[in-house]
């Protein structure tokens, strides 16, 4: 029974507070928390270290928009690792005050802006100076990236000039998209999660 308990508990959510960290740079293993009554799609440590050795330099100095944020765990690898800004947003109460605990736990308040607002609505706004990087990680299987996506695609103010878009994704959620201002260069897939980049461009 002990046993069985123990195997049940490395399944719950729970299990995963144990592992979300941040993973490299000023607040490396700081240990973060997860929303409470989760519905968020939490990244495991794998996924979320190829990331950003794929982004590599293009890290540090940069202004991200995180989307759907969550925990703020991605935004806040990004700050860790020396971005210059992130501004996180999401639309429920208790993933904003997860974020701000998060922001102070790794003590990289000064750096993060943390918006309760709907995300499409934000995209419809823009954000005043553009971004370097445009995250999408929304609920899965419900199309959420996709309209997001196409918001960024129609306002290219949204991003800076050598800007990208990431859109985190089960793999099985991935369709082709027709997009006039974005261009898909490049995507990655670790177990259930697949990062599509997108860059400003049509490709030819």
């Amino acid at each position: 029974m002990q046993t069985t308990s123990l195997y049940l508990l490395s399944l719950s959510p729970l299990s995963i507070f144990w592992k979300m960290r941040v993973i490299s740079g000023a607040a490396k293993g700081r240990r973060l928390k997860l929303v409470p009554g989760d519905s968020t799609r939490p990244i495991m440590d794998r996924a979320k270290e190829s990331l950003f050795n794929i982004l590599g330099q293009f890290v540090r100095g940069s202004r991200w928009l995180d989307l759907f944020a969550g925990t703020g765990q991605v935004g806040i690898e990004a700050l860790s690792r020396g971005a210059e800004e992130v501004v996180f947003t999401d639309k429920v109460r208790p993933a904003i005050n997860t974020i701000q605990q998060n922001l102070k736990v790794t003590r990289l308040a000064e750096r993060g802006t943390v918006l309760q607002t709907d995300a499409f609505a934000y995209l419809k706004r823009g954000g005043g100076r553009p971004f370097d990087l445009i995250y999408i990680a929304p609920p899965q299987y419900m199309k959420l990236w996709i309209t997001a996506l196409q918001d960024v695609d129609r306002n290219p103010a949204l991003l800076t000039s050598g800007g990208i878009v990431i859109a985190q994704i089960d793999p099985k959620e991935y369709e082709p998209i027709a997009l006039q201002n974005l261009t898909l260069y490049d995507q990655r897939k670790y177990g259930n999660t697949m990062f599509c980049f997108y860059e400003q461009g049509n490709g030819e």
